[in-house]
């Protein structure tokens, strides 16, 4: 592989995660916290970030040096886990890109007008005509790139107008005056949670890249991937500071839209379109190649008709969301699932790092092993807890 394809693939796979992550969830998540924690928001997501970088790190170099995929890893280092957990990655992946459909045809809706379920087909068969091509990985690797720079540069020309308080929001990040635990562990469930952070590294892999000899380029790629998504949170978040200083209330309905309309009127609300429609479908096309990634080691024949099963994963996915839309039981029940899968996948990373039959002679370093054990506790705790708490709900 050339230098330039694989700086290429690099950048592809680092964009493909963020934007995967970048869903409309995550917009959600952070207008919402931030109208609850005003400019010490900013220390929650630096606190993220580390901890975010902490386990894809681990994930990513542990993916490289074995060669192998996440659940055949999982395999060999306890038979069965690695059918589990691509059960779990599937179910969350299906279900939420009901919800990535649906938040396309959404932006669709705001910017044409048209019905959100005749945005969601349209998208649909746009993410669709993605995998059509021979070539897909390198399209999908420039769609991502694209639709990114589309929603950070949109985003930052909103925050500019918001005026947001830069200086107070600097110092709160070092010095907050509010802390919340739980918008920790929810940002980086919602930034390397679930099938999110193995976007990336199943398309290293996929594009040639891995072995201990390419750890510095998947060093840079993961790093990469986290700050890009950290750059549009940082945006969106100062944007939204800008307006709820203000004294501005967000929509409970939609409360990203809220500093794009307040700042811009009717244009505002349309940018808005466009950024949730980008971060929409960049989700449904990563949920939908990070599932079947996750299955195709288990059949020759999805390996080599990979892009068939990929098309169907997001047609299925349209489908359910034209013909019944958001099924909210299905959704809060398989999210809640979801939020089991890193501590679940990233464990069973930490127990392979260490395994000479799956990573050879590689040494693994002990402060990625701390920071990777520090995150697969919290996620335990806090999706345990959020488990617990949905099934006592539906037996009560």
């Amino acid at each position: 592989m050339s230098s330039d394809n694989r700086r290429n693939a690099m950048l592809g796979a680092a964009f493909l995660m963020a934007t995967s992550a970048i869903g409309p969830g995550f917009l959600t998540q952070t207008a919402t916290f931030t109208q609850s924690l005003s400019a010490s928001f900013g220390f929650v997501i630096l606190v993220s970030i580390m901890l975010d970088i902490g386990a894809q790190l681990n994930i990513w170099r542990i993916i490289a040096v074995s060669e192998q995929r996440a659940q055949d890893i999982a395999n060999r280092v306890f038979p069965g886990a690695g059918y589990f957990l691509a059960a779990l990655v599937v179910m969350g992946g299906l279900a939420f890109n009901i919800g990535n459909v649906g938040g396309a045809g959404l932006g669709l809706n705001i910017i044409t007008g048209w019905p959100v379920e005749t945005g969601a087909v349209i998208s649909g068969l746009i993410a669709v005509g993605v995998f059509l091509f021979r070539e897909a990985g390198k399209v999908m690797d420039r769609f991502a790139q694209a639709m990114g720079f589309v929603m950070i540069a949109l985003t930052l020309y909103v925050a500019w107008k918001a005026s947001p308080p830069l200086g107070e929001a600097a110092v709160r990040t070092f010095v907050p005056e509010k802390l919340d635990a739980v918008a920790v562990v929810t940002l980086v469930g919602g930034t390397v949670g679930g099938y999110i952070t193995f976007a990336g590294a199943h398309r290293l892999l996929d594009a040639g890249i891995k072995g201990k000899e390419a750890l510095p380029e998947v060093n840079r790629s993961s790093i990469s991937a986290v700050l890009i998504a950290s750059v549009m949170r940082v945006v969106l978040f100062l944007a939204v500071l800008g307006v709820v200083s203000q004294g501005v209330a967000l929509d409970p309905k939609n409360p990203a839209a809220t500093p794009f309309e307040h700042v811009a009127g009717n244009i505002g609300l349309m940018i808005f379109g466009v950024v949730i429609w980008a971060a929409s479908i960049t989700s449904v096309i990563g949920a939908a190649y990070t599932s079947v990634s996750f299955i195709s080691s288990f059949s020759p024949k999805i390996e080599r008709h990979k892009n068939k099963w990929i098309i169907t994963f997001i047609a299925l996915s349209t489908l359910v969301l034209a013909a019944i839309g958001r099924p909210a039981q299905v959704l809060v029940f398989v999210g809640t699932l979801n939020g089991l899968v890193l501590p679940i996948s990233l464990g069973l990373i930490l127990l392979a790092a260490y395994r000479k039959d799956i990573i050879g002679d590689y040494r693994h370093p002990k402060w990625m092993t701390v920071c990777g054990l520090a995150v697969v506790a919290a996620m335990a705790v806090l999706g345990g807890m959020t488990l617990v708490k949905y099934i006592g709900g539906l037996l009560a």
